[in-house]
């Protein structure tokens, strides 16, 4: 670092220099130095997040008349400002860092402290009119403001990102089953030839599966909306005022718009991550099922010459530098890796959420990352998808209707008629004469009127 444009500050361990222009302080400069892991920090809502949350504590200390109403303006006043995105550059602490994140929640504090200087008329660093840990670190401690601003930046990213992009998927999947509803296709099980459903019915399941998925990243977000600010460093809520817990976690509610609430028992959120293990597990079954999506959609738009090719893929971009004319299904390609990267995100959770000891997990930071980071890739994945394959898919319905009559499962629609094992030799040589199943039936004089009926497909296909 060039001393010529440094500062002077300390913390309790001693001096130490840091960038003249850094709001940061000594504990920020610190954990710079201690930990030059990944160049990965915790992300733009996380920061917005302990903002929230520091200014809802300045808000409920200055209420109480703990905190001076001169020194809590500002402190809410920097807050908001970093809420708002103003700082981000100042939140420089790696994602791997000390345990429960005391590094990456002093450097909220020493960030809102020196602006909250500057607004009362001092200079960056300036501890005497606002210090960071007796001002804006008020009735606080790590152990419940990280998890704290884990809850609010996750609550907040599933239900203004990730569910409503879920319901745009649904929707449009929902869509696609009305307009593709008329479309005959052959059923596949296992793969191979089975009997006749519509295409719509086929995606009728995509969006209901979705839809499953939606609303269990709804159940997750509830387990979220209970914070435990104020519990401090163990859940005793030492150093925090009667009534500052009730108080801050209102004023979180009335800034974020959200019904966070007061934990049922504080020193079990105080002990365990738990609800986020439980929506990053809601996130990963999602990942589980939009694999799936992803998938079929890829095969049944493979081709176009030497595949399925029921479905047409809107051609967003070439799909091969050396193979001209090529159109490959990336949007679908882009939605398996996301859902691959995210089952990797909640293996971390899991194994992280494990390290709960006693009063405390020290593993927050990873958590955090992991989840909102989950969160974010889940949302813009399914809205690029949503946007750019499934509300421009086409059906090919010539391809996917030609299937139907060749397939030689059409011969379980005699089995009321003539029986399994009769039934059974008609499509085994069917399948090695190449011929339809109506043909054989044909050739044999065995295509009576109530077998002309039974072969029709579309009463196959039920309602």
């Amino acid at each position: 670092m060039d001393e010529t444009r440094t500062r002077i500050t300390h913390d309790s361990l001693g001096e130490m220099r840091v960038p003249a222009d850094a709001y940061y302080g000594a504990q920020t400069q610190r954990a710079v130095e201690n930990f030059p892991i990944s160049g990965l920090r915790l992300p733009r809502r996380f920061i917005r997040a302990q903002a929230i949350l520091k200014a809802a504590a300045a808000f409920a200390g200055r209420e109480l008349g703990a905190l001076d109403r001169e020194r809590a303006d500002a402190i809410m006043k920097a807050a908001e400002e970093v809420m708002a995105g103003r700082f981000d550059d100042q939140f420089v602490v790696d994602v791997y860092q000390a345990g429960a994140g005391t590094s990456q929640n002093m450097n909220a504090n020493e960030v809102i402290a020196s602006r909250a200087s500057e607004l009362l008329g001092g200079s960056r660093g300036d501890l005497e009119r606002v210090h960071p840990n007796d001002h804006v670190n008020f009735a606080q401690s790590t152990n419940d403001t990280i998890h704290v601003a884990t809850h609010i930046a996750g609550a907040e990213g599933l239900v203004h990102d990730l569910v409503p992009a879920l319901a745009r998927l649904e929707q449009s999947l929902s869509a696609r089953a009305r307009e593709f509803d008329p479309i005959l296709k052959s059923g596949r099980t296992h793969l191979q030839d089975a009997v006749p459903m519509r295409l719509g019915q086929e995606f009728r399941g995509y969006a209901g599966m979705v839809a499953i998925h939606r609303r269990a990243v709804e159940a997750a977000v509830d387990g979220l909306y209970a914070i435990g600010m104020g519990g401090t460093a163990v859940g005793t809520g030492l150093n925090a005022p009667p009534g500052f817990s009730a108080l801050a976690i209102e004023r979180i509610a009335a800034i974020t718009g959200l019904p966070f609430r007061p934990p049922d028992e504080i020193f079990t959120f105080m002990q365990n991550l738990d609800a986020v293990v439980l929506a990053s597990g809601a996130l990963r079954a999602l990942a589980v099922g939009l694999t799936k999506l992803a998938n079929d959609i890829r095969l049944l738009a493979s081709g176009p010459r030497t595949g399925l090719f029921e479905l047409a893929l809107p051609a967003v971009q070439p799909g091969s530098s050396i193979m001209p004319g090529k159109v490959n299904p990336v949007m679908a390609e882009m939605l398996n890796q996301v859902a691959y990267q995210v089952v990797g995100h909640d293996a971390t959770v899991m194994m992280a959420g494990q390290a709960a000891q006693l009063e405390l997990n020290v593993m927050m930071p990873v958590m955090a990352y992991n989840f909102l980071q989950s969160i974010h890739i889940l949302a813009r994945g399914v809205d690029a998808f949503v946007t750019r394959c499934v509300d421009g898919l086409k059906a090919n319905r010539e391809v996917a209707e030609g299937y139907v009559e060749r397939s030689t499962a059409m011969a379980t629609a005699l089995n009321p008629l003539i029986g399994y094992e009769a039934a059974a030799k008609i499509a085994k040589e069917a399948f090695a004469r190449d011929l339809t199943v109506r043909q054989v039936l044909q050739e044999k004089g065995m295509l009576t009127e109530e077998a002309e009926r039974l072969l029709d497909p579309r009463p196959m296909t039920g309602s």
